[in-house]
């Protein structure tokens, strides 16, 4: 961590221009008060920060400026067109601000209040104890990889942070599995008499309990931080040359842990793309906003390979870009990330050279701020552009669809947000052959994987109301079971497979008020009403208008029920909420109807096989034996059907002449 105190030349605070030690109390103007050209007249042209502060003396953004005078009144010229930055006026109450001696303590300074404040319109990281790190003390007892949260100045090696704990926890994995250290705690390698499942597989020497070589271990730790460094090219040629030297010692146990080492690291190797030939450690920035959204997209290149990168998304962002990089550089490196050699910029970054000398302090050694204008290092910006523009629209989308789903939880009167939505439709065209549909959405797209159909056990009758009775009473009845003990004998619902086990959080059914009544009598029945949100969707109708003896056609709106309510709720039909619900009614519907024209055609051969002379029950279930469905029926060959037992030549060729083919 390199931000130290600073030495603040002054601190003066201005409200409405007038200036007082920020120690000292003073009234505020009224919202109509507030002079923009009275605050900058008091502003002078020195180096230092200033603080905005809303109409409720909150901090709402914080900014640095070589020129503080200069700086401020750029917002209120007129020349940034962006649209926040116009309603500043309204917005502010005051503007503080405080001097320092140069740009540097100025960088410092802007940071330390932002992660004070933690202003509504700044760039910020998450709170660094959100992330993960890895810690190494190599010069510890029988060094271990752990995951820890904060970073403290002990001594050890910290690597991160890691803003997915996934990654992290892999990277962890893979060090436990292939470099050989130990994973207990220090109070359980004190007190341990006899080694554990570790050095069972072979995942750590025991030094609990062993006399273990001690520059061996240490060799492993060397290795492990190599690894975690993003060396992997220094650590393959180290490896290679120890396990040689194993070799050639006789010490075949310990090149056969080498060797495995190795391999492990190449195999993260292969999945490296190589984007440099130089040696150089480098992180590259690309920047994608649009109005006050920004997203901002870091690669990772260690030794001239891309070992990864990392996204993150911001709202309400009043800095250009260039003062967005360099508060991102001070969070993200002071926070103790590891620092390259370079930082690869698609635009100047402001105060570069100060955040350069800062970030080589923390790092020993120079790091440059850079802007690549040709060649592989330019690539990579672009590359690193591309990617922020990517992840930006998918970011909107899904901000889109939680703003939808929030819509549908206001608009609908819903207990919670719905995640997961399931929509179920009869389809019921003739008697004998009613099938229903369960098809999912979640976060507002389908999740096929989980759509179900279903067959009436039943019913054969057209019965729509029944037909939604048993299906509902299908779906939910595992969640009656919970009531029950396991195995229970007197569980009415025992030895049923569920047909899912995740609760929506909304069911819509395709229907009016007659659809809904089912729907809510068998969760009734069961016992579960009440667990999540029920609603039917009807179709809009026709209604004719006579206007000077002409008819038209006009169509009422979809209309949506609520158990309980005699009136429906009426949707925009232009609206996004509207869109969703019809997506999902439609969805049910194709998949309701694909699988009536499936059973339908199955029942057509049926009663065709029935009615051929010579194709009895027996024959008839010899050949759903032998050839599987029906499906396979209509598509055998002559010799298929003669291969069956039972059947004759004479029964075959009336069997494929029933079904329309030649027996030639």
């Amino acid at each position: 961590m390199f931000l130290g105190s600073g030495c603040i030349l002054g601190a003066f605070a201005f409200f409405g221009g007038s200036a007082c030690a920020p120690t000292q109390t003073q009234g505020h103007m009224s919202a109509d008060e507030f002079d923009s050209a009275q605050v900058i007249a008091g502003i002078p042209h020195l180096p230092g920060v200033y603080l905005m502060k809303d109409k409720r003396d909150r901090v709402v953004y914080v900014g640095k400026a070589k020129d503080l005078k200069a700086r401020v009144r750029s917002y209120f010229s007129g020349a940034d067109t962006r649209p926040f930055v116009a309603h500043l006026g309204e917005l502010l109450s005051n503007i503080e601000v405080m001097l320092t001696e140069n740009e540097k303590e100025a960088v410092i300074l802007e940071n330390t209040l932002i992660k004070e404040h933690r202003p509504r319109f700044n760039f910020m990281l998450r709170d660094d104890k959100e992330f993960l790190q890895l810690r190494i003390d190599p010069d510890g007892e029988w060094p271990r990889v752990q995951i820890v949260r904060r970073r403290r100045k002990d001594g050890a090696q910290y690597f991160g942070p890691y803003h997915s704990a996934l990654a992290c926890r892999e990277t962890l994995r893979v060090l436990n599995r292939h470099f050989t250290l130990r994973t207990c705690r220090d109070s359980v390698l004190h007190n341990r008499d006899r080694p554990c499942l570790q050095y069972q597989i072979k995942r750590c020497p025991g030094p609990c309990v062993f006399d273990v070589d001690r520059a061996v271990y240490a060799e492993n730790v060397k290795s492990a931080m190599l690894f975690l460094r993003g060396r992997q090219g220094e650590l393959v040629e180290g490896l290679k040359a120890k396990m040689l030297a194993a070799s050639e010692g006789l010490e075949f146990e310990y090149a056969a842990l080498l060797r495995d080492q190795l391999r492990a690291v190449e195999k993260v190797l292969v999945r490296q793309e190589v984007v440099l030939e130089s040696d150089v450690d480098q992180d590259a920035f690309g920047i994608h906003r649009e109005g006050g959204r920004v997203t901002v997209q870091l690669l990772f290149i260690r030794g001239g390979r891309l070992l990864g990168g990392d996204t993150v998304h911001f709202k309400d962002q009043l800095g250009e870009d260039a003062e967005i990089l360099s508060q991102l550089f001070m969070s993200h490196y002071g926070d103790g990330a590891f620092v390259p050699a370079e930082l690869l910029c698609p635009v100047e970054v402001e105060a570069a050279e100060t955040l350069a000398e800062l970030l080589s302090e923390a790092r020993g050694r120079r790091v440059k701020v850079v802007v690549p204008q040709r060649g592989p290092r330019r690539k990579l910006v672009e590359s690193a552009q591309r990617n922020a523009e990517h992840q930006f629209t998918h970011h909107t989308a899904e901000a889109d669809t939680d703003a939808i789903l929030q819509g549908l939880r206001e608009r609908l009167d819903l207990s919670r947000i719905p995640r997961r939505i399931e929509c179920y439709d009869i389809s019921n065209l003739q008697a004998g052959a009613i099938v229903a549909s369960m098809v999912v959405f979640t976060d507002g797209k389908p999740t096929k994987s989980e759509y179900r159909t279903f067959k009436m056990r039943d019913l054969t009758s057209q019965d729509d109301f029944g037909a939604l009775y048993e299906v509902i009473t299908r779906r939910f009845r595992w969640l009656a079971e919970q009531d029950y003990e396991p195995g229970d004998a007197e569980n009415p619902l025992a030895k049923k497979k569920p047909v899912s086990t995740k609760v929506p959080d909304l069911v819509l059914i395709d229907g009016g008020k007659g659809q809904l009544s089912a729907a809510l009598d068998a969760l009734d029945d069961l016992g579960v009403s009440g667990q999540f949100d029920l609603r039917s969707i009807a179709k809009s109708r026709t209604l004719d208008a006579h206007h000077e003896g002409q008819k038209d056609v006009e169509h009422s709106p979809e209309r949506l029920f609520r158990p309980g309510d005699a009136e429906p709720t009426v949707l925009p039909s232009n609206s996004d909420e509207m869109f969703l619900l019809q997506q999902l009614r439609d969805e049910a519907h194709r998949v309701a109807i694909g699988l009536h024209r499936k059973v339908r055609g199955k029942q057509s051969l049926r009663s065709k096989l029935d009615a051929i002379p010579g194709v009895g029950p027996k024959r008839k279930a010899a050949l759903l034996k032998v050839l599987g469905t029906l499906d396979k029926i209509r598509e055998a060959t002559l010799e298929e059907l003669l291969a069956v037992p039972g059947m004759n030549r004479a029964a075959a060729v009336r069997l494929l002449e029933a079904l329309g083919r030649s027996s030639g």
